[in-house]
């Protein structure tokens, strides 16, 4: 079995309130084990015996729109996939009083899609795509920044939802073993 991690985007903004609860009950509808939930932003963590996390995404993308009523973009990481996200430095050198954010992805961009992620780079902020991981520091209050998750997904033409380093952090120290 493997241990994955689901990063659903839009869950609890913008008036979409679901329960924790509610997304456990939909993960272990589906079959996986050990269903549980990350803090209130959508991150459920299971174990599969699947391999392919595609497939695992449609399902829960399916079962998640049939229950709740809307769409939900599902980006599923394993555990061993989430360790190397949050080892990753990405921005060596950078400023600690910097804020760090990864934009988990549906799949890896091109290269072309690349260029134009690293051309919107500001001094406040700044990006770089590793796989399909985008990462983000912002050099400034993240309200002062021009930055938005809107403007990243749509550059990048795939579904992205967007996580605080330090929420990744925590999520892997918790599971990653």
């Amino acid at each position: 079995m493997t241990q994955y991690v689901a990063f659903l985007r839009a869950i609890n903004v913008g008036g979409r309130t679901v329960r924790m609860t509610t997304l456990r009950e939909i993960f272990e509808s589906l079959g996986f084990s050990d269903a549980e939930t990350f803090i209130a932003s959508g991150n459920v963590i299971f174990k599969s015996r699947s391999a392919n996390t595609a497939v695992l995404e449609k399902k829960a993308e399916h079962a998640l729109e049939k229950s709740l009523g809307f769409e939900v973009t599902t980006m599923i990481r394993s555990t061993a996939e989430l360790a190397v996200i949050v080892g990753f430095d990405a921005f060596p050198g950078s400023s600690p009083a910097s804020t760090l954010y990864v934009g988990l992805l549906k799949s890896a961009p091109d290269e072309a899609t690349c260029a134009r992620v690293s051309a919107l780079s500001t001094a406040t902020d700044e990006y770089r795509v590793h796989g399909r991981e985008l990462y983000w520091v912002c050099h400034v209050k993240t309200r002062e920044s021009v930055a938005s998750g809107a403007l990243l997904g749509k550059t990048l033409g795939v579904g992205t939802t967007v996580r605080n380093i330090t929420t990744l952090r925590k999520l892997a120290a918790k599971y990653c073993r």
